[in-house]
């Protein structure tokens, strides 16, 4: 049964059109996921389905009698309501009258809130976004609206939502960026792309195989159109003996293929390497401890961040992870312990949240500024491996083009103002990279793009981050706050959670008793035994192979870069033999400082480890 259905919809934003004759439909049980970039208008998409918008042109019919409930990107509450006050209001029925309550503080429990008589006005972003969540899901509807329902949920809490949303019997609409959560949960992808909305009944990843078939087909009916157009102007450049009626059908096939436009290219977000060289010391935390109100977060915490560190911090909401980053860059002091950061050490702070007050400094937006302002108020030129780039270009680069820019911040979307935040952040040529929850309204193609230039990216890599699919794809080594205290594991999420499963099963196997003591899996350690299990560096098992083989990589470049400047001697008078082998040389010259390079970091981690094993 179909329950929503968008016709040949229109919709323009000032002079932008976001849609043009798109069409939309929600059938009985169905579980979508709608994905494109920011600014295209996947929210007013939202809006225009539950009805809240209309589209300047077609229409949009509902089924009869049908309960649609829609979670916001931003919640808007009572400001006088309590917690639980917020998430009940508009859920009472006859039927739930007397279980109400319990399922509310039940599925506020789900979602990391405890505090049910707090008032909502004085809670966080996240915890206001869970708590409308809550509210969203505790409705008995038909449909579910949901835009970027992950965003501020940890990795249990997602895991949850996942499994909930698979068995929801109703249709399910959603926005989200989560790759892993959009692969579980959905069984239909809808891209909106240039104004048009493709339709994929399938998963993310069917959606990726099928896209490229799209793309694919398009590229060669263009081809078809470019060959049959060349021949066409061949003819007619041969002009024609007699104005005949073939003579005019040909006319008319070359006019009709010349008004037709190819497939027209995605406007591609480039990340040049904006980075600033370091020098030896890096930034240190020695024996940090910190906590709010009697409680403390983090506990005699240290750690040596290294040349190229990639490092990812996870762990409940609450439990300290923004906070040790903005110890880290020092936007506050810890109660006890120290940061050490050196002399060339320049930190770009990426914030989880965009401030609505001007103590935030650049991170502040101020509505009434203009786009060039906010760029250029950081840096009106900066150094990239392409030369010295203008604020301009930059912004171009970042999918903001001349219109825009000298557009006001007011008129952006939630997800263009982080992507605008983010080249801020970069323009400051940092050398430590800090991202809190990176991928919160970040559209999935800026993520990509974004995870490709962290991979390049010279310096240090610190995020904190739920979402596990950014997490297995950026991170070599994390670090969990778990039961008061922050334990390091190497590799990714994934990584992480095997892990995990194989402590438990060692905790089973030593106590007899799942979670009761829980036991390393290889040494038997009782870790309630061990102090400062954090602070311990190790190699991983890849860094321990590269360690034991890079030095001879290095000397077989060497002696690869002696051998091609002998032969370029010998061929000095053969002109093209000499130019390939200079660019063998030169990509042989590259590769070696890239060695060298990394066989320092893995030399000072070497020399940390033997000392801290004296």
């Amino acid at each position: 049964m179909n329950l929503i259905n968008a016709e040949n919809i229109t919709k323009y934003y000032t002079d932008t059109p976001l849609f043009e004759e798109a069409s939309f439909t929600i059938d009985e049980m169905e579980k979508v996921g709608i994905i494109g970039i920011n600014g295209t208008g996947k929210t007013t998409l939202l809006k225009i389905l539950i009805g809240t918008e209309t589209p300047d042109k077609g229409t949009v019919t509902r089924a009869n009698n049908i309960v649609i409930r829609y979670l916001p990107q931003t919640p808007d509450f009572d400001r006088d309501a309590t917690v639980l006050e917020a998430v009940m209001a508009g859920n009472r029925t006859h039927d739930n009258e007397w279980t109400l309550e319990s399922d509310a503080r039940t599925m506020l429990q789900r979602l990391g809130i405890s505090e049910y008589g707090q008032k909502v006005d004085t809670m966080s972003g996240g915890q206001r976004k869970r708590i409308a969540l809550a509210s969203t899901l505790l409705s008995k509807a038909d449909v579910l609206v949901l835009d970027e329902p992950t965003n501020h949920l940890d990795s249990t809490m997602a895991d949850w939502l996942e499994e909930y949303l698979k068995n929801f019997r109703g249709a399910l609409v959603m926005v989200t960026h989560d790759r892993y959560f959009l692969d579980s949960v959905s069984n239909r992808i809808v891209e909106i792309d240039k104004g048009k909305t493709y339709s994929y009944q399938t998963n993310y990843t069917g959606f990726l195989e099928l896209k490229a078939q799209r793309e694919d087909m398009e590229l060669a009916a263009e081809r078809k159109r470019q060959s049959i157009l060349r021949v066409e102007i061949e003819w007619m450049k041969r002009g024609a003996r007699a104005r005949s009626t073939k003579q005019k059908a040909h006319i008319q096939r070359y006019e009709s293929l010349a008004a037709q436009s190819g497939p027209q290219q995605d406007a591609q977000l480039e990340l040049s390497s904006v980075s600033t060289r370091m020098g030896r010391t890096t930034v240190e935390l020695r024996n940090i401890t910190k906590g709010y109100d009697g409680k403390i977060l983090i506990n005699d915490f240290s750690y040596i961040f290294l040349k190229n560190d990639r490092i990812g911090f996870i762990g409940e909401n609450g439990c300290g992870k923004s906070t040790l980053m903005r110890v880290l860059c020092g936007m506050e002091q810890p109660d006890a312990g120290e940061v050490v950061t050196g002399q060339t050490i320049r930190i770009g702070y990426y914030a989880q949240e965009i401030k609505n007050d001007e103590s935030a400094g650049l991170a502040y937006m101020r509505p009434d500024m203009r786009v060039i302002d906010y760029i250029r108020n950081t840096a009106e030129y900066v150094q990239t491996v392409d030369g010295t780039v203008s604020a301009t270009v930059m912004l171009e680069r970042f999918l903001f083009p001349p219109e825009k820019q000298y557009g006001l911040l007011g008129k952006l979307s939630g997800g263009e103002r982080r992507r605008l935040n983010l080249l801020r952040v970069l323009m400051e040529a940092p050398n430590v990279l800090i991202l809190d929850e990176p991928t919160n309204d970040l559209d999935i193609q800026t993520l990509t793009i974004l995870e490709d230039y962290l991979d390049h990216f010279d310096g240090i890599v610190i995020a904190v981050s739920h979402d596990r699919y950014f997490l297995d794809r950026v991170v070599r080594r994390i670090f969990a706050f778990q039961d008061g205290a922050i334990r390091q594991y190497e590799g990714g999420f994934t990584d992480y959670q095997v892990r995990l499963q194989e402590e438990d099963g060692s905790s089973v196997k030593a106590s007899g008793e799942k979670n009761t003591v829980r036991v390393e899996g290889k040494s038997g350690v009782n870790l309630k035994n061990v102090k400062n299990r954090q602070d311990k560096l190790k190699f991983s098992y890849k860094e321990q192979k590269e360690y034991e083989s890079i030095e001879d990589e290095i000397t077989a470049l060497e002696e690869k870069i002696e051998k091609l400047e002998t032969d370029m001697a010998d061929h000095a008078s053969d002109f093209v033999k000499l130019n390939a082998l200079a660019k063998d040389k030169e990509a042989a010259e590259q590769l070696l400082e890239e060695k060298m390079d990394r066989w320092m970091y893995l030399q000072e981690l070497a020399e940390k480890i033997a000392v801290q094993d004296k």
